[in-house]
């Protein structure tokens, strides 16, 4: 289960790091994932959303016994 979130995990690095915001802004990853700024597309912020709620159902003791949905 620690690993269930480790595909959106990489998608999202990817994501940030191909953004305007790092490579333009030279912005950290944390400022990056932080915000909500135009410098990052559409998608990554779905990544970052989808990876939260991953880790949120982690500590959920519903989705322990169900399981986590797999990436």
């Amino acid at each position: 289960m620690s690993k269930s979130c480790k595909g959106v995990a990489m998608e999202l690095v990817k994501c940030l790091s191909e953004s305007n915001c790092m490579k333009i802004e030279k912005k950290s990853f944390r400022e990056c994932a932080k915000e909500s700024s135009p410098a990052i597309p559409q998608e990554c912020i779905g990544l970052r959303d989808t990876y939260f709620q991953c880790k949120r159902n982690q500590v959920d003791m519903r989705s322990r016994i169900r399981g986590n949905k797999g990436y």
